[in-house]
């Protein structure tokens, strides 16, 4: 899936409401790796969805309005003007214009705002369970660089990112590189990462595991 498709098809809302085929959905999750624009859509809608069930939980309750409609009870216009439709669509709308509201927002400082990458460097090969701190808060997405010891027998390397009880979140095959430098974008999570596993893929398709490297968010506040 590529960024275009994720917009025509709407994906971030349908994704939020869980509303995606499994498969579609883990076209979009692998999109989301390489697309920090639709990464912050996604975060900016999360968020807004978490804040509104903040404010609703926490305000006055709605008095009912009584309206006096002399057309009859069922006449598709007019019953929308009854209070049990009248005060959802508008809640509904007034949830419509202030997620786009806060999603243009959120988007034009980002366009306009530098930014830095919290980022670490993981060497592979490095033995004795060093810890790879990574400065960045929980939620926050960073950038990892993986040091690999030069070896032609392999073609690409697999990629597998853990969480502390030892699951894998998820898994990325990208090709090698010819400095020995890989490169990979981590999109903010709830979940923290607990580790980075390392696999070299020759050309015969045979796996070597290179390691699993343990990471640590620096900023827990």
């Amino acid at each position: 899936m590529n960024h275009n498709e994720a917009v025509r098809e709407n994906a971030t809302e349908k994704y939020l409401l869980n509303e995606l085929d499994p498969a579609v959905r883990d076209q979009f999750e692998e999109h989301l790796f390489d697309c920090q624009e639709c990464a912050l859509d996604l975060r900016t809608a999360a968020t807004f969805v978490e804040q509104s069930k903040v404010i609703l939980s926490e305000g006055p309750p709605i008095s009912p309005v009584r309206v006096s409609v002399s057309a009859p009870a069922n006449s598709g216009w007019f019953a929308w003007l009854r209070p049990a439709f009248a005060v959802p669509v508008l809640a509904l709308l007034l949830a419509i214009i202030g997620y786009q509201s806060l999603t243009y927002s959120q988007l034009q400082r980002a366009a306009n705002s530098p930014r830095v990458l919290a980022s670490a460097v993981v060497n592979v090969g490095i033995r004795g369970g060093t810890i790879t701190e990574v400065p960045a808060h929980p939620g926050e997405a960073f950038q990892l660089s993986i040091n690999v010891p030069p070896d032609g027998r392999y073609t690409s390397y697999k990629l597998d990112l853990y969480s502390p009880q030892g699951a894998v979140e998820w898994s990325r095959t990208i090709p090698a590189s010819g400095d020995g430098t890989l490169s990979i974008y981590i999109p903010g999570s709830d979940h923290e990462p607990g580790g980075l596993g390392v696999h070299g893929i020759a050309a015969d398709g045979e796996s070597v595991d290179l390691g699993r490297y343990p990471l640590e968010l620096q900023n827990q506040k």
